[in-house]
């Protein structure tokens, strides 16, 4: 990647802010390459699997803040999918997700398969260590391989200065910013916080496969997230909140966890500072996803 330009501040107005914009979609490779290096100032890209909803515009209105130009990816990678995971039936709608960000990024990658991967699987790709088997990685074995080589590739072609990342996805958040520090990938990864719909239910693209019942069964992720971030600062209450939560069994729970946020270690009761509460449970066929950071000061 190039040697970037200094990041403006957050909330830095931008010589986009206000500008008339047009998006223009490109599929190929060599496409993507001649508008980056078209591109002057900062830039910020938001990689995402497409189905674009709120959540996703949340991170591209980071992006916008915090750069001059914004590159949104739009590809379903079939890496990060096991076997009879739902790759096949993963919801895709490029017409509607070009319509969603008409105006407001300057380009939407979304290249077919054998353009990002001429060799499949590809003869060289990136290990997430350790901490790509825990977790949702356990559940999903080589699920975050797949993540960081994809993420890895598309950094490198967007070359941007910085990238957005929601906190949902609070392991691959972590893994993706050891992965830009391990490999010194010339990219500022920006935090944003989690969108959820007026019920509290995470913004996801599989929240498109619940019914009406299910989407208030999958309240219980929220409640739990609540119930932890009201038991804090006190890390026994913490813990106590989420062991209620798996007790109640109100969906078919695979973990409710508080963690060490930079490890994903389990946390003791002799921690103090930031505790990730990370959920994981299945509603009707789906697995859904929730997190929050809480503080803890107290035992």
């Amino acid at each position: 990647m190039s040697q970037h330009a200094p990041l403006p501040a957050p909330g830095h107005p931008t010589a986009r802010d206000g500008a008339d914009r047009s998006t223009a979609l490109v599929t190929t490779r060599a496409e993507l390459t001649a508008r980056r290096v078209a591109m002057t100032g900062t830039v910020a890209a938001v990689l995402t699997m497409g189905s674009l909803h709120d959540g996703h515009l949340a991170l591209v209105a980071r992006a916008r803040e915090l750069a001059d130009h914004v590159i949104l990816t739009d590809f379903v990678n079939p890496l990060q999918f096991g076997p009879g995971e739902d790759y096949e039936a993963y919801p895709r709608d490029l017409d509607a997700d070009l319509a969603l960000v008409e105006g407001l990024v300057d380009v939407v990658f979304a290249p077919a398969v054998q353009e990002m991967y001429p060799v499949l699987p590809p003869t060289v790709s990136v290990s997430a260590g350790r901490a790509g088997t825990l977790l949702e990685g356990a559940a999903r074995p080589g699920h975050f391989d797949g993540v960081v080589t994809v993420v890895t590739k598309l950094l490198h072609l967007t070359a941007p200065h910085l990238s957005v990342f929601g906190r949902k996805d609070a392991q691959q958040l972590a893994i993706i910013q050891r992965l830009v520090a391990d490999l010194d990938l010339p990219v500022r990864i920006e935090p944003v916080e989690i969108q959820r719909e007026p019920s509290g239910l995470a913004r996801s693209s599989r929240n498109a496969y619940l019914s009406p019942a299910g989407r208030e069964q999958a309240l219980a992720l929220s409640r739990t997230i609540q119930a932890a971030l009201a038991a804090a600062p006190s890390v026994r209450g913490i813990r106590a909140a989420l062991a209620d939560a798996l007790e109640r069994a109100e969906i078919d729970w695979d973990y409710a966890h508080a963690l060490d946020p930079a490890t994903l270690a389990p946390i003791d009761g002799e921690h103090r500072g930031e505790v990730l509460v990370a959920l994981a449970g299945v509603v009707e066929g789906t697995r859904l996803l929730d997190a929050a950071v809480a503080v803890a000061t107290a035992p």
